[in-house]
């Protein structure tokens, strides 16, 4: 996951969103957790877009067993991200609820992020 992310790296959809300054795998747990953050604190006003979906499946072998013998069961799924990515945006409330409510979500998430306001809004 070298380099910066070739697509998703701007809002496409809300006014405000959390971008991704790290490269990592983000669950499905995870984004969910966050998800529900937001959804929580934001109290069902407005609207918020999930922007990665977890699509890459991981595999693991159980615990104890020997080399060899082929490639362990699927374990989960993840979502790999590049630095940039938007992660999440959200629409239809005040900039000071949308910043508390994606730094929520933010705290779910094993990277760093930083928030993001579309260019042509204002209040």
């Amino acid at each position: 996951m070298k380099g910066n992310s070739k697509r998703g790296y701007s809002l496409a959809f809300g006014s405000f969103g959390i971008k991704t300054l790290q490269e990592a795998w983000i669950t499905g747990r995870q984004i969910e957790a966050a998800r529900q953050a937001v959804t929580r604190y934001m109290k069902r006003d407005g609207q918020i877009w999930i922007r990665i979906f977890p699509d890459k499946p991981i595999t693991k072998k159980p615990a104890e067993v020997r080399m060899g013998k082929g490639k362990g069961a699927p374990e989960g799924f993840v979502a790999p991200v590049s630095p940039g990515r938007i992660i999440i945006e959200a629409e239809g409330v005040p900039i000071a609820i949308a910043k508390e409510a994606l730094r929520l979500a933010a705290q779910k998430l094993p990277v760093t992020t930083k928030f993001v306001v579309r260019n042509d809004y204002y209040e």
